[in-house]
């Protein structure tokens, strides 16, 4: 049985990166053809201020560059786990029956929110390609975004609690600590936090590579927890991202947008509960926090000290103003990226 699902998760890896590689070519002539990219004008603050460095890097980057390639994620995500579902009853093969990991327990919540904040961020996409929406240049605006998660946020939160009737919080090493109906909010927030290390999508491959180190602990994590099913989903998704990262890599044929970023950080929140390790994700996602610190860093010192500690923030900018190349950057927080992952998974196995 333990062989089975080894071969299951590994298969279903491979299986979901090569099939995202073989139609993203598709993606790529559609994205191209109906000129999907962000019409670049002066990149603004949340605060309305002006970002000169950061518009600089922008304008060095170039133009042309398709968004919504996070498409290629969650659809094949969501095609597969269907796929996988449905052909054991149309070809009545039962090799197949084992690969389906589609199931009630373990599953249909991290793949509906992933279907949900993904259509969200494709959303969003769509009204900053064509400059549409309540922002200057395109886009929902950061309260609208921010309530739109919050409310991702509730919809798990009311599943775990109510329907599932989770209200204790493992602490690796000592055990359940009971938490009552802080589980709510603090479930809520933990959507909120990861949404908000979204921010670490601005170089090409930086993003892609670190959500797939972090999917990939998490497999690792589900599968020692005897939940083979939502570590098959982990593994799809990391298959998926790779072959996302294959297209993406420096000089970019598109940027993940949105559509990906919402998708990925909120079922990483998921995941994070499903395994009872939402200790260690802090350490997991640890790129996700130091993106969104030093961008929280930057605002309250420039509010409440008028000056700013980054040159521009989140940090990954600030190297690259610093005159780090982007592939230095990218590559060592994908380093970094791996040593998080590993202490955490190594410290959420504790007995």
């Amino acid at each position: 049985m333990l062989n089975t699902n080894i071969i299951k998760i590994l298969f279903l890896l491979a299986f979901s990166a090569i099939l995202t590689v073989i139609w993203t070519p598709i993606l790529t002539h559609f994205l191209y053809k109906h000129k999907l990219w962000r019409k670049f004008g002066k990149t603004e603050s949340i605060d309305g201020r002006a970002l000169p460095i950061l518009n600089g890097l922008d304008k060095k980057r170039g133009v042309n560059i398709p968004r919504l390639g996070g498409a290629l994620i969650w659809i094949t995500t969501i095609f597969i786990a269907f796929l996988f579902s449905f052909l054991p009853n149309i070809l009545k093969i039962s090799w197949f029956e084992k690969i389906n990991f589609l199931s009630r327990g373990q599953t249909w919540l991290p793949l509906g929110i992933l279907l949900l904040a993904s259509l969200l961020g494709l959303f969003d996409d769509i009204l900053l390609i064509f400059q549409k929406g309540q922002c200057r240049g395109g886009g929902m605006r950061f309260t609208r975004r921010l309530l739109l998660v919050l409310a991702i946020g509730a919809i798990g939160a009311w599943w775990f609690y109510f329907k599932l009737g989770w209200h204790t919080l493992y602490i690796p090493g000592i055990g359940d600590l009971e938490i009552g109906f802080l589980y709510f909010p603090l479930f809520v927030l933990t959507v909120l936090s990861c949404w908000s290390g979204g921010i670490i999508d601005g170089l090409d491959g930086l993003a892609g590579g670190s959500f797939a180190i972090m999917f990939g602990a998490f497999t690792v994590i589900a599968f020692s927890q005897a939940q083979y099913d939502l570590a098959a989903l982990c593994s799809v998704l990391v298959g998926t991202i790779l072959a996302f990262l294959w297209f993406n890599i420096p000089p970019a044929r598109f940027y993940m947008g949105e559509s990906g970023i919402m998708g990925l950080t909120t079922t990483l929140a998921v995941v994070a509960f499903l395994t009872d390790s939402l200790i260690v994700l802090p350490i997991i996602g640890g790129l996700l926090v130091i993106e969104s610190g030093s961008d929280i860093i930057q605002i309250a010192s420039k509010k409440f000290f008028g000056k700013k500690v980054f040159l521009s923030a989140p940090i990954h900018h600030h190297l690259e103003a610093k005159g780090w190349s982007a592939e230095k950057i990218t590559m060592r927080f994908w380093i970094i990226g791996m040593i998080l992952a590993v202490i955490g998974v190594s410290i959420r196995l504790l007995g």
